[in-house]
């Protein structure tokens, strides 16, 4: 039995990126949250200031026998956009950035990796401004914020913004899907 490990991913609204991954074999739980900050537990209305260095962020603990970094990171690739630089479409300010916030020296490998490998292959056209740093300063995000796509489906952001995201992860990634 491999041990779990945990990575912090900030690909824009923490709402979207939680419900994509939540449906990924081996990903034992997922977490929206708030990293890679100024000090101090920080309320939503803070981080959306854009001026707490936080990032919207989701936590996972995985089975690394059951997925890997890798491909959880190329899911992290596919569902958001990597080139934009502080925003995720009209989702603008620090904390939107893309971010990978690695816990282990072998996830920043990865990262690295993936990162070359995606800029040598010239994917998306432009530089990708993914930061990739160790994690720091995570705090859970409120309540409210856990579980939201799966709460609230018909919410207007959860029908435009995370459902296609879903979409897109389903159509690429069938074999790393929960049963």
């Amino acid at each position: 039995m491999s041990d779990t490990q945990s990575i912090v991913l900030g690909g824009g609204c923490f709402w979207c990126t939680e419900a994509v991954y939540k449906e990924v074999r081996g990903v034992t739980d997922v977490e929206s949250g708030y990293s890679n900050g100024g000090s101090g537990r920080p309320s939503y209305e803070q981080v959306c200031s854009g001026n707490t260095g936080y990032a919207e962020v989701v936590k996972l603990a995985y089975d690394p026998a059951q997925v890997s970094t890798r491909q959880l990171l190329e899911i992290f690739f596919v569902v958001h956009d990597p080139t934009q630089l502080n925003r995720q479409g009209n989702d603008v300010g620090t904390q939107y950035r893309s971010g990978i916030f690695y816990t282990t020296p072998e996830q920043k490998q990865v990262a690295e990796d993936i990162i070359r490998e995606l800029t040598d292959e010239k994917v998306y056209g432009k530089a990708i401004v993914t930061e990739v740093a160790p994690l720091a300063n995570y705090w859970p995000a409120e309540e409210y914020h856990q579980d939201f796509f799966e709460r609230n489906p018909t919410q207007g952001y959860c029908m435009a913004v995370a459902a296609p995201k879903v979409a897109k992860f389903r159509k690429t990634f069938t074999a790393l899907q929960k049963p």
